[in-house]
């Protein structure tokens, strides 16, 4: 196949073939960045048999194609906590967040994750305003409902606050929101957001009576813990939590909610929630990082895009 700059060095070889075939070709390589799409081409081949293998070899691409496309695909929030926790260990600027932002965003994520803890253990507020600028993704910031990170939510207007229960001395989130007990809290929280365009999300362990409760105080979507599913062993462990898990799922549409999920995620588990049709977001820090270090982060989230069916 050559573009018109070259034809007038080639001796055009008639080929019988279908009009629709040679589109077919061109419409693939096109969607492959091969060819582009505003140049005029025509197609050059002795062998016909060669032809005939070109053309079988993008029907086979289509149909993968259209197969990937069945699937659900999930979003993928990179969580740079961990980026920032290294960065912490030693002081100084290396590892730096914004470039590790900047790197998970070429590499195709669709949203970067924060969570500025009180003890700005590693996300800092300064991280915050300078992530925010330079973002071409989704920013989503998670954390307690206190009065600073409450005032920078209104400052920086991520599109959406993820709401987590946090405990003293915790070394991670390990459960949602109790809704019964929390609402009086949440609810001013939740309409101040909503007032400025701020989509809320409420963390919320996979039980599936409480989602009509998160929907109940005014919340946007749900994030999911899959925690307990990702700390399951044995195969009876793993397909009871994911059976939660996709309960909650449905309790979730029914109560007319979107959902997201995360904790523990990670390239072995995280496949099975392709299964779940109303998931639009999964964010994933600690393993992916992890991961990248075997692997380097560019090519760290590009595994995990694969693990959420893109």
């Amino acid at each position: 196949i050559s573009n018109r700059s070259h034809m007038e060095s080639m001796d055009p070889f008639m080929i019988k073939t279908s009009t629709l075939n040679v589109q077919k070709i061109l419409c693939f390589l096109q969607k492959k960045k091969i060819v582009m799409e505003r140049e005029e081409y025509r197609i050059f081949y002795v062998d016909t048999g060669v032809f005939s293998t070109l053309l079988f070899a993008v029907d086979k691409g289509f149909q993968k194609e259209k197969d990937r496309g069945s699937r659900k695909m999930i979003n993928l929030s990179v969580n740079v906590n961990k980026v920032a926790t290294l960065r912490n260990a030693r002081g100084g600027d290396d590892p730096n967040v914004i470039e590790a932002a900047r790197t998970c965003i070429e590499a195709g994520c669709q949203g970067i994750t924060v969570h500025p803890r009180e003890d700005q253990r590693h996300i800092r507020t300064t991280d915050v305003r300078e992530l925010a600028p330079i973002l071409t993704v989704e920013f989503n910031i998670e954390g307690d409902p206190r009065p600073d990170l409450i005032d920078l939510v209104m400052e920086i207007r991520p599109d959406q606050f993820t709401l987590v229960p946090v405990e003293a001395d915790e070394i991670t989130s390990h459960h949602g929101w109790n809704i019964q007990k929390d609402q009086k809290v949440l609810r001013p929280v939740i309409e101040q957001c909503k007032a400025v365009g701020i989509r809320v999300s409420l963390f919320m362990d996979a039980i599936p009576e409480t989602m009509a409760d998160a929907s109940a105080v005014g919340a946007d979507r749900v994030e999911l813990y899959t925690g307990p599913y990702a700390s399951a062993k044995t195969d009876a462990e793993i397909s009871n939590e994911f059976a939660r898990i996709q309960q909650s799922h449905d309790a979730a549409r029914d109560a007319g909610m979107e959902i997201n999920a995360g904790h523990d995620l990670n390239l072995n588990n995280l496949h099975r929630l392709q299964k779940l049709q109303g998931i639009k977001e999964v964010s994933i820090g600690h393993a992916l990082i992890g991961h990248a270090l075997y692997v380097g982060l560019f090519q760290a989230v590009k595994d995990f895009r694969k693990a959420c069916g893109q």
